[in-house]
């Protein structure tokens, strides 16, 4: 009679429950979900309560850090262990530096400043200067028109500059850090405006609701709870649709024709990327936006093998996008597709119809292209270049780039790069070698190492859809 396996926590080796499904003790679980929340984006008004202009006039950032736990923004105080982790310093020590004389150490407060992204006009010192921004590139004729540059500028309530901080936050460290903070930004600040103002700023406001839901189901999307993003597009489309933007409503068209490939309804993929193309021809719209709905019909067309159709799908993407210089987008709301996009989409293309070499050769470009600031994206690309390198033989290759994947994504909680690694130890585990022996040891103590993320990722998207939680089912 076989005796059931003794198991212990990852972490600090005390013996598990024989129910305890996870790979470390509950207390270690707890304390690494709270580890791994990062400060909060935080709207522009933030700042201007009289409690934190108090403790930022004090000049003393023990003070500022404890106006900033207990801001009315997180609905409840937070906890000094949580903060403590994210300045990188004990609970102990925070407690002390909230209470004590003022820290005079300027590089600790330039670091601590911009975890919690502290106004730099609020500041008592000077952080150094960032690099100048790249001046954009002039407006151009778009082929299906473009808007004035008032247009563009436009935004209300700060929800612009909210949501470019989302979006920046996002692209380092994935959408289970920041999905709570959306929908909290989406319910408190941009639902209040919906109704009852004047019809100059009703569009606009609506656009904002449109983005940032479509940015709130990209993020559930990354936590794998695709139902719920599904959700997200949909009201998105509607808001869009409400505020007569047609480029946006395109661009969220994209985005489900992408959430339906993932779940396998190749029909609706195809169906909903041409829909979106007949609308993109309704109004300004930038090339950028249809070179995007160009390249989700040639993946759905991909998956159907569909090879003719795909190709020439693909190089409409092309044409099309090399018509947007710089990857120019009119609408402030839309979030860009660059050939660094394209050839990752390229890259999936080929994949699945076979031809590794092109594939291969997309697949490379997308990750040269992808600069690092850009972890999940890049990750993405370079797991799709070891599942070419599977295909071809090519296993050491493989393990090689998987192994580039693990050492750059130790903070990013993106379930989607999970499941891709999980998909690659999966098609390795039949191969015998000492590269891919060794690299499966490695790649299944990071997976089990990060398996908390499934559990933390549904945590915090279920508790932001229960009713009375900020606002409920109801929300944007």
């Amino acid at each position: 009679m076989n005796r059931p396996q003794v198991r212990y926590c990852g972490s600090c080796g005390t013996r598990l429950a024989r129910d305890n499904s996870d790979v470390l003790c509950a207390a270690c679980l707890k304390q690494r979900r709270e580890l791994a929340e990062r400060a909060p984006v935080v709207p522009s008004d933030f700042w201007a309560i009289d409690q934190m202009r108090d403790a930022l006039a004090s000049w003393h950032m023990g003070r500022v850090i404890a106006a900033f736990r207990n801001h009315p923004f997180h609905g409840r105080p937070l906890p000094q262990a949580v903060v403590a982790g994210w300045v990188g310093i004990s609970q102990v020590q925070l407690s002390r530096i909230e209470t004590g004389p003022a820290l005079k150490d300027l590089d600790r407060l330039m670091q601590w400043a911009r975890i919690l992204q502290v106004p730099t006009e609020s500041l008592w010192f000077k952080l150094p200067e960032a690099p100048a921004a790249p001046v954009p590139a002039p407006a151009v004729p778009m082929q299906f028109g473009s808007r004035s540059e008032a247009e563009r500028e436009h935004s209300d309530g700060g929800d612009l500059p909210a949501m470019q901080a989302f979006r920046l936050a996002d692209r380092q460290v994935g959408g289970g850090h920041l999905y709570a903070n959306v929908v909290r930004y989406l319910e408190r600040s941009v639902a209040p405006r919906l109704f009852g103002m004047s019809r100059s700023s009703e569009v606009n406001v609506f656009s904002a609701a449109a983005a940032l839901t479509e940015m709130a189901g990209w993020m559930a999307h990354d936590v794998g709870r695709d139902e719920l993003a599904r959700q997200h597009f949909d009201r998105a489309r509607s808001l869009a649709a409400a505020s007569a933007d047609v480029e946006l409503e395109a661009h969220i068209l994209a985005s489900l024709s992408h959430l339906a490939y993932e779940q396998h309804d190749l029909a609706e993929a195809v169906g909903l990327a041409r829909t979106g193309q007949q609308r993109a021809t309704q109004g300004p719209t930038s090339p950028v936006v249809a070179a995007r709905l160009f390249a989700m019909e040639a993946r759905g067309l991909a998956a159907r093998g569909e090879r003719q159709s795909c190709v020439q799908v693909l190089d409409q993407a092309r044409v099309t996008l090399a018509a947007a210089p710089g990857g120019q987008v009119p609408s402030v709301w839309v979030s860009a597709f660059d050939p660094a996009a394209l050839a990752s989409e390229a890259a999936d293309c080929f994949r699945q119809l076979g031809v590794l070499d092109e594939a291969e050769r997309e697949a490379r470009e997308a990750v040269a292209l992808r600069s690092g600031d850009r972890a999940r994206s890049r990750a993405l690309g370079q797991l799709t270049l070891a599942e070419i390198h599977v295909a071809q033989g090519r296993y050491d290759e493989a393990c090689a780039v998987g192994s580039e994947v693990l050492d750059a994504t130790g903070g990013l909680s993106s379930v989607r790069v999970l499941r891709q690694l999980t998909q690659l130890q999966t098609r390795l585990a039949p191969v015998a070698s000492t590269a891919t022996t060794d690299f499966a040891g490695r790649l299944g103590a990071a997976l089990g190492e990060r398996a908390w993320w499934y559990t933390w990722a549904q945590d915090v998207t279920d508790s932001e859809r229960e009713p009375g939680n900020h606002g409920g089912p109801e929300r944007p």
